[in-house]
């Protein structure tokens, strides 16, 4: 384990420290984060509660169609009582309706803030752990302003959320977002510069979309579902925690299935180490019944943890956006040795992506910026307007045959 961190901060020294400075050298020997697979707090209690005289659907096994088929068959009283009971098992079940989980979601926020504000003011803690505590406090209070949309809370840890911007029951076109490193619940949302963050990507994107197709009904999810790395250390440079993170990708898209019903299957906007969560989900996604594929863009890539496109199976279409001057990314290595690293560009001429256009954008953030041939192009992917993609090189043949 030693030489494993050692290696792992080296080569963080050679080759991102230069793009980032030396402030970044801290990140490199960053503690791995515990990952989180299991069913959220009440799942015991929710398996073993008969009070409806049935069984409920097992948290941990039940498949999305199976927890579709159960909320459906409960009258609105019988729905009420397990939101009130078991919020944060209903809240992150996916296949029940969007607008339970919302309901069922505040609930569960309510009580953490509950938790976090005597936290925050306790003696007996330590000052950083009064901060942690202030700053949940902070976060909580924005996400329960009333109208906003939480399809998954899990306060445990650093803390999972995912929100949606849009009418998800009713839209034609919907788009998830998984974000990269250094995302969680204190971290998902923040008015300096807010494109750094989950929720202002997916803003940004909903806007786009609707501003290149006002008549469109759309929907964005941004999805900070997973644990994600804390700086540039061992999880950033490894496959560990997206592949934790995988199932739980895939399990909200098979709710979306039987939840929502665009005309076509959700794509997936994967920025850095997201791209690498979108990589190791993609073998599990299958074409639609209809045959449509699920679009796939990654941004700010270090690697996909595949060798190439096609590894990702039949039911995905890989496109990569053209990495801009500016984005620190472009100095980490495509290699993979020993575990360490993500593989191969996604950028790069023999992987088998459909390349995009990035014009306009800069840092590795900057690819959501208003006015950027990337976000459009992400608007016009998402709203299936390929003839409309600017390609990388302005040579059309990233949508040739499309």
């Amino acid at each position: 384990m030693r030489f494993r961190r050692t290696l792992i901060a080296a080569m963080v020294s050679v080759t991102v420290l230069a793009g980032t400075g030396a402030a970044a050298a801290g990140a490199a020997v960053s503690d791995e984060q515990a990952t989180i697979t299991t069913p959220p707090a009440g799942s015991k209690a929710w398996v073993r509660d008969h009070s409806l005289g049935r069984d409920l659907p097992d948290p941990a096994k039940a498949t999305a169609a199976e927890a579709a088929a159960f909320f459906a068959s409960l009258t609105p009283a019988q729905q009420q009582r397990l939101v009130q009971l078991y919020p944060l098992v209903v809240g992150n079940f996916d296949g029940a309706p969007a607008a339970l989980r919302y309901q069922a979601n505040a609930l569960a926020m309510r009580d953490e803030l509950e938790r976090e504000q005597v936290r925050a003011t306790d003696p007996a803690l330590t000052s950083d752990a009064r901060d942690v505590a202030a700053a949940r406090v902070a976060t909580l209070q924005s996400l329960l302003t009333p109208g906003r949309q939480i399809l998954v809370f899990d306060p445990r840890g650093r803390g999972l959320v995912a929100e949606v911007y849009g009418d998800l029951t009713t839209a034609e076109k919907v788009s998830v977002l998984v974000p990269g490193s250094d995302v969680d619940l204190t971290h998902f949302e923040g008015t300096d510069q807010p494109l750094k963050y989950a929720a202002g990507m997916g803003q940004a994107l909903r806007a786009e979309e609707q501003q290149v197709s006002p008549g469109t009904g759309t929907a964005v999810i941004a999805w900070a579902g997973y644990v994600t790395p804390v700086g540039l250390g061992a999880d950033a440079a490894t496959g560990r925690l997206a592949e934790a993170a995988a199932p739980r990708l895939e399990s909200l898209l098979a709710g979306l299935a039987v939840t929502a019903h665009p005309a076509s299957p959700p794509s997936l906007f994967c920025h850095s180490y997201g791209s690498v969560v979108c990589g190791v989900a993609a073998p599990a996604i299958r074409q639609s019944a209809t045959g449509g594929v699920t679009d796939m863009v990654v941004l700010g890539s270090p690697g996909m943890d595949v060798p190439d496109a096609a590894a990702l199976g039949d039911g995905v279409r890989l496109w990569a956006t053209a990495r801009n001057p500016g984005d620190w990314i472009g100095n980490v290595p495509y290699l993979e040795i020993g575990g360490l690293g993500h593989g191969a560009d996604p950028t790069s001429s023999g992987f088998g992506s459909h390349v995009i256009a990035s014009t306009g954008a800069d840092g590795h953030t900057g690819y959501l910026n208003p006015g950027t041939a990337s976000l459009r192009n992400f608007a016009d992917i998402a709203l299936d307007r390929y003839a409309d993609v600017t390609c990388s090189g302005n040579d059309g043949g990233c949508v040739a045959g499309l």
